[in-house]
């Protein structure tokens, strides 16, 4: 897979020597630790452990793991193979509910060797379609990238929430790629990021990332959001997104809705950055999983606990913003405005 070198930006993840290569983002901003995983059950590990996360990447991630699994098997013949593939399919989709791209970019590599007459150009064809994903995902961000830029002014101030930036992606980014593209179009915009708690997103990777690349970054807790943006200090949000239904309603990190109710109230634009692989075109609302992690994130920082022992503890990793708070969907083909499902339809013609 051919590195992206443009804006020397960090390479999430890679297929090399005939492994899959991620940057380990749970040991950042403190170390950069490369992880080689050589069988598709590591690469399962690393999604559910969050090595790896940020729905784009997850999904080419989980990609690049069925091409592991063709080339681990044993199988002479393509039923043996399918039966491979199938057990690889079914670990890597059972990794983490909500990001849509995971199970997008599993069906799409197992509906390209349909068909495919022998073992070896059926074990190329999965390796080529994730290589060819990949950079798909570098190409769509740009684009998106390049669409969002013309939402923002010289000297924006911008809130992001998460990170839906290069370590979300394979390379480039969703949000901070609109903020990149930005910047290439010429115009000074500065951000302001949110921790992101409880596993704090935006403080370990997104001021890491931005930082890394230049750009004017300031952190602040969730909780000041309201303040900042009483203050007049905030002039655009945009976040990423981990499924977006065809209703214009988004999934993304726990605490966007309550951003986007806040962006509301003080009149400030609020822009989702989406791939059209995040789109989730059958689901209601009601019909998403929303993941619950491990209580451990909530009651310790770091291996300290800070909670009493007994207490009930909620941990929903994603919420839902309803569309009427969202003021624009960025995607690679266009900025999707309301009412949503109309203009979807005519995006996608």
């Amino acid at each position: 897979m051919a590195k992206e070198k443009s804006l020397d930006l960090l390479l999430t993840v890679e297929w090399k020597d005939d492994a899959v290569v991620l940057i380990d983002q749970t040991k950042l901003p403190n170390k950069m630790v490369y992880v080689k995983c050589t069988d598709y059950r590591q690469v399962a590990d690393a999604i559910k452990s969050m090595v790896v996360r940020g729905a784009p990447a997850i999904g080419v991630t989980a990609a690049l793991g069925l091409a592991l699994a063709a080339k681990q098997s044993k199988a002479k013949s393509m039923q043996e193979l399918m039966t491979d593939l199938d057990t690889a399919f079914k670990v890597l989709r059972a990794t983490r509910p909500t990001a849509v791209n995971l199970f997008w970019a599993l069906e799409r590599v197992m509906d390209k060797v349909k068909g495919v007459k022998t073992v070896e150009d059926a074990k190329k064809a999965v390796l080529d379609e994730a290589i060819r994903m990949a950079q798909e995902d570098i190409q769509a961000n740009r684009e998106m990238g390049a669409n969002g830029a013309k939402l923002f002014k010289d000297g924006d101030v911008v809130l992001t929430h998460c990170n839906a930036g290069s370590l979300a992606t394979v390379a480039y980014g969703t949000a901070l790629g609109v903020i990149r593209a930005t910047r290439e179009a010429g115009k000074r915009v500065s951000v302001i990021a949110t921790e992101t708690r409880p596993v704090m997103q935006g403080a370990r990777l997104t001021a890491f990332e931005l930082q890394h690349d230049g750009v004017d970054v300031s952190l602040i807790p969730d909780t000041a959001v309201g303040h900042m943006m009483a203050r007049g200090v905030i002039k655009r949000v945009i976040v990423g997104a981990d499924r977006v239904l065809r209703t214009g309603h988004v999934f993304n990190k726990i605490g966007t809705y309550q951003v986007a109710i806040l962006a509301n109230k003080h009149k400030v634009p609020f822009y989702v950055a989406a791939p059209l692989s995040t789109f989730d075109f059958e689901s209601n609302p009601e019909d998403v999983v929303i993941e619950e992690r491990s209580i451990d994130e909530v009651v310790k920082v770091g291996r300290k606990r800070v909670a009493p022992k007994g207490v009930r503890i909620f941990n929903p990793a994603f919420d839902m913003t309803p569309p009427e708070l969202i003021t624009g969907i960025i995607t690679e083909k266009g900025v999707l405005k309301p009412p949503f499902e109309k203009n979807l339809k005519a995006l996608l013609g």
